[in-house]
């Protein structure tokens, strides 16, 4: 097997063009007071409009349950959320997005989008279509599947 020089590893570019994204991210989370981990719940919550409750959220993001708690509880005392009692289950309660929570999904929808214009500035549309090809590619022969997301749980938040 031929040893590849340094700078011709694929993972300190990929590392580097992560940070890169996730820093954008972040100075955006950063205005509307939100953590990372917050961010990520309330994208999930823009994608399950029907009101999901706690326990969905654990099973998603692989979290425990007092993580889990304490992100939503840091979102409720913000007003990006509430919770309602299910009135077939009383013993779950559903989170509902709050007029402010919509605001930041919007909010983070528009900033993926102008990063996501950034990132491919400068190419054709056919280079586009390559480079998702190739990130797909790239994460199918890692033995990784684009939609399954693991995120390590969060308790300094």
């Amino acid at each position: 097997m031929e040893v590849i020089p340094l700078q011709k590893h694929y993972g300190p570019l990929l590392r580097t063009l992560h940070c890169c994204t996730d820093q954008a991210m972040t100075v955006a989370l950063e205005k509307m007071e939100l953590t990372a981990a917050q961010g990520h719940i309330m994208g999930y919550l823009d994608h399950h409009p029907d009101a999901p409750c706690s326990r969905d959220i654990e099973e998603a993001f692989h979290l425990s349950h007092p993580t889990v708690s304490g992100l939503l509880s840091r979102l409720e005392k913000k007003g990006f959320i509430e919770f309602r009692t299910d009135e077939l289950d009383r013993r779950c309660k559903r989170i509902y997005v709050l007029p402010k929570g919509q605001k930041c999904q919007e909010t983070m929808h528009q900033n993926i989008l102008e990063t996501e214009h950034r990132l491919v500035e400068g190419f054709t549309e056919q280079e586009q279509a390559q480079f998702r090809a190739f990130l797909e590619r790239a994460i199918s022969n890692m033995g990784g599947n684009p939609c399954n997301h693991h995120h390590k749980e969060e308790t300094n938040e």
